[in-house]
């Protein structure tokens, strides 16, 4: 910005305000006023300040609009340099009244040079009031505008022709000589009336954008005019001399105009880019003004000619010619405006038609309340919305059909939206309950304006969307089967107990439920029937605990509880309290369920947890489901507490589970052979495979180890394949090296009946090693409910077929031995390591074991004892009819040289059996516990 216009500019570089500025601008039409007051302290000063001073301020006036012109575009730019032009010729008109006056000591001649620039200032000034005014859209309103400059105009010149200019005019006749001085004398005042016509027809007229600017030229340019009307005036005209204080007028003008360009920019700048808020009340008043300006012409215009007729003189004929236009002119004025103002009814008529049909049409409820709250419309849709009358709820109070829940969070939304300002927030959204005419609740949403101070509330009944989400999110969070919520909701409770004010609560307790013997019900009665057991254990569950706990199901047929502490600080008492609501809900799951004409039972086991100082949702409920295996593990139907050991158990058999996945791949498995003997004898009649694992850490784990922590059945299967295979393979072996002993290898039903490739199968395996028929031996191992007799039946036909021989293993320790026996194609019975273990102490066991024993003789069976380990079983089993035994009393499990030893030396000493006690080379490998399939492990 140039200097000038920081001079003029609201902020200069400096920072100075616009405040300052016009305080300078006012400092300075002061001073210069005093000065002209006081005749500036001698004749030839006040002569200079008087032309070249004036010329000096319309000087700065036409650069500071040059410069302004030039910074900005648009439409308004041509009107600042028709500013500048006008006060060139001003600057021009005074240079040259100075140049007579001061330069060369003479009286300024009339006319002179000075007029024609003089005459030259009014008509760019008066373009420039119609370029920056609002122009008007339709003809008729240019003609209106042109009617109203018109009648301000020739109002104007009716009072000063009446007044000063027919005299003049009367003189101009009389001298003929001097008709230029009174040409000049006319053509002053006529053009200081055009323009002030102009200056207030658009003063009613300004544009909504620079108003300031608008205000300020307009101002400067009034200024100046009532200078001009003051100079040409008979009174001073004769006695004016240049630096008298009428200077002062043309002086402020002239700076006044080189300010109005920067005011402009000053509302420009405003913050938000926005002119600042106008009072309300002022449009009223400037558009009375407007529509009053006619009529103000003519009474101006009657002035005139009243003036002519009071005084006694003949009426003119210029001011009867011109008061006769300026009637015309305002009948034809007013003849548009009527046309106008007819069109403009009907047209307020027909939209306010529109808009009626809009709003009793709308489906939505338009309510438009008075500022204290009183209803004062209410659309006619509320009758089918609210099921009330409009007329009913006019007058009403607001606050009486809002839901007094709703109602402070209602005032304080609409409180917040009143006091932003309208531009940044023009609408607001609430939604409250409004009461009905059935005197129920209505969920509705309310779109509202401002409105007169106000408001206007557009409103719709969601109710049914509200119910909608209502529900999506119940079922977000909830079962779809029980009703009780899911793990998402569970867990979202525990965080929040962990998290609140009971943060520090030790009471605070997670139960992890499961249903044991659910996947039976299942199996065996259908799923329906499972689905119908899920929903009454729920609603047992729901029922057993607190009002403030929360019963969930998980999924499946887990469950789980969170009991809220109640602010004990006694551990003790409340790990008790806890502990017996957790055997009463397992007392409550375990009662028979009524499922239509069946009786099913099912036993729970929970694991309990306990919140600890700075534990997570997920630890505490981590924490009551290895709580809750740890129960299932120790016999299931239990309550279990967590401890922290059982974490170091579950990180321990990860690691193990691990190592198992790569022990095959990397060799790690060794497979080795147990004896069974014949103990009438001693001989060796079979040989029992069992598989070892060596970990590289060089831990040796039996399969009842590491087959309990593999917990992968694929891994299982797998292994179960190479114990197969491996045994099959050794025993052609043996048998191609003399030693044609029969293998025995233990497999579960559900294997024997797998379809895998046929390269895998018993029979590929016999064909590919060619071992002969009868030295392999399949012990088939457990009872799985989901294994069909039937087809284990044939498939155990075909491989006798084969020469395969048939043992049942495990026999007296499961519920379907004597059906298996009963149906299977059995040839051996192995009788359980529980039964040999305790017939020497246990009379009631040694009557069973006699027992079954005898059954196997009657049927025809052999039969051999596992985990025969000291002579005195020997002798009771031999007693009883026992034809084989297999444990420590013979030998413990051999590696493949060790086993060929034996085998060439071909019995063991047997207890009772006379006979020299041969000393076994080698030794053995130390069994740890018990045999392959039965070792105890402790629950991990």
């Amino acid at each position: 910005m140039s200097a000038l216009g920081a001079l003029f500019s609201p902020r200069s570089a400096a920072g100075s305000t616009g405040t300052r500025s016009r305080i300078l601008l006012g400092l300075v039409c002061a001073g210069y006023s005093v000065g002209a007051a006081v005749g500036w302290g001698s004749p030839r000063v006040a002569v200079f300040m008087g032309d070249f001073g004036l010329a000096a301020a319309a000087l700065i006036a036409a650069v500071s609009c040059l410069l302004y012109a030039r910074a900005v575009g648009g439409r308004l730019r041509p009107a600042w340099l028709l500013f500048s032009l006008s006060s060139l010729m001003a600057a021009c008109g005074n240079a040259v009244w100075g140049w007579y006056e001061v330069v060369l000591g003479v009286p300024v001649p009339a006319p002179s040079l000075a007029d024609v620039f003089f005459l030259c200032f009014a008509p760019p000034a008066i373009v420039g009031l119609l370029v920056l005014a609002k122009r008007p859209v339709t003809r008729a309103g240019w003609i209106c505008l042109g009617l109203d400059a018109w009648l301000i105009g020739g109002s104007l010149l009716t009072l000063a022709w009446s007044l000063a200019l027919a005299h003049t005019a009367h003189l101009a006749g009389a001298e003929e000589a001097n008709v230029a001085p009174a040409a000049l004398s006319l053509a002053y005042p006529l053009l200081d009336i055009v323009l002030v016509s102009m200056v207030l027809a658009l003063h009613f007229r300004r544009s909504g954008v620079n108003r300031s600017a608008v205000n300020t030229a307009i101002a400067a340019l009034a200024l100046t005019v009532l200078s001009d009307a003051v100079f040409t005036s008979p009174l001073l005209r004769s006695t004016y001399h240049s630096g008298q204080l009428l200077d002062a007028g043309w002086f402020a003008g002239s700076l006044l105009l080189a300010y109005a360009p920067w005011a402009a920019r000053r509302a420009a700048r405003a913050p938000g880019g926005a002119s600042p808020p106008r009072a309300v009340g002022s449009r009223p008043i400037a558009g009375s003004l407007a529509a009053l300006t006619p009529y103000l012409a003519a009474a101006v215009c009657t002035l005139g000619i009243l003036y002519n007729v009071v005084d006694g003189r003949r009426v003119d004929r210029v001011v009867i010619f011109t008061g006769c236009t300026v009637v015309l002119a305002l009948v034809v004025r007013q003849g548009i405006m009527l046309l106008d103002n007819i069109s403009l009814t009907q047209e307020l008529a027909q939209k306010e038609n529109h808009f009626r049909s809009l709003v009793q049409g709308s489906s939505d409820v338009i309510m438009i309340a008075a500022p204290d709250g009183t209803l004062r419309y209410v659309s006619p849709a509320a009758a089918g919305v609210y099921g009330r009358d409009a007329e009913d709820l006019v007058g009403a109070e607001l606050s009486s059909i809002i839901h007094p829940d709703d109602l402070g969070r209602f005032v304080h939304e609409v409180r917040r939206f009143l006091a932003a300002p309208p531009h940044e927030e023009p609408t607001t959204r609430i939604e409250c309950r409004f009461r009905s005419g059935a005197g129920d609740w209505l969920n509705v949403e309310s779109t509202v304006n401002r409105h007169q101070g106000g408001l206007l509330l557009n409103s719709r009944d969601v109710t049914e969307r509200v119910r909608l989400q209502a529900q999506l999110q119940h079922n977000a969070e909830h079962d779809p089967l029980t009703d009780l919520p899911n793990r998402a909701l569970f867990t979202a409770r525990v965080r929040q107990a962990l998290g609140g004010r009971r943060a520090s609560d030790p009471g605070t307790a997670v139960l992890f439920i499961d249903l044991d013997g659910f996947k039976q019900v299942n199996d065996t009665i259908g799923h329906q029937a499972g689905d119908e057991l899920l929903i009454q254990a729920g609603r047992r569950l729901q029922d057993s605990v607190r009002a403030g706990d929360t019963a969930a199901r998980l999924g499946g047929d887990e469950f789980a509880a969170l009991i809220v502490g109640d602010g004990t600080r006694d551990q003790g008492a409340r790990e008790y309290q806890v502990h017996e609501i957790a055997e009463r809900l397992r007392l409550t799951l375990s009662q028979p369920y009524r499922i239509g004409p069946n009786e099913v039972r099912v036993a729970a086991s929970i694991g309990v947890a306990f919140a600890e100082p700075a534990i997570s949702p997920t630890d505490l409920m981590r924490n009551a489901d290895l709580a809750m295996y740890r129960a299932k593990a120790g016999g299931k139907d239990r309550v279990e507490l967590y401890a922290p050991q059982m974490q170091a158990d579950v990180v321990r058999r990860s690691e193990l589970a691990a190592r198992l996945r790569s022990a095959l791949r990397d060799g790690e498995f060794a497979l080795l052979h147990q004896p069974v003997v014949h103990l009438a004898s001693g001989s060796v009649a079979a040989v029992a495979a069992q598989a070892r694992w060596r970990s590289a850490q060089g831990i040796l784990f039996t399969p009842a180890e590491f087959l309990r922590v593999s917990g992968d059945d694929d891994r299982t299967a797998e292994l179960g394949r190479w114990l197969l295979e491996e045994a099959v393979a050794q025993a052609a072996d043996r048998a191609r090296a003399g030693h044609p002993v029969a293998v025995s290898v233990r497999l579960p039903a559900a294997r024997l009946l797998e379809t895998g490739p046929p390269l895998g199968s018993i029979e590929a395996l016999l064909t590919r090693h060619g071992l002969p028929s009868g030295a392999l031996m399949i012990e088939v191992a457990d009872s799985d409910p989901r294994v069909s007799f039937d087809a284990l039946e044939q498939r155990l036909v075909a491989l006798r077929r084969l020469g395969v021989r048939i043992a049942l293993d495990g026999f007296g320790s499961g519920f379907a031995a004597i059906n298996a026996l009963r149906r299977l194609p059995i040839d051996v019975l192995k009788l359980d390591r529980t039964l040999v273990e305790g017939v020497v102490e246990s009379a009631r066991l040694h009557k069973i074991t006699s027992g079954l024993l005898r059954i196997a003789g009657d049927l025809g069976l052999q039969s051999v004892a596992d985990g025969v380990d000291v002579p005195e079983q020997v002798l009771a089993l031999r007693a009883m009819g026992c034809t084989h035994g297999q444990g420590m009393a013979f030998s413990g499990p051999l590696d493949e040289y060790r086993l060929r030893r034996a085998l060439v030396r071909g019995e063991f000493p047997v207890a009772g059996v006379p006979g020299p006690r041969p000393v076994m080379a080698g030794g053995s490998i130390p069994l740890l516990t018990g045999s392959h399939a039965e070792t105890p492990v402790p629950p991990t």
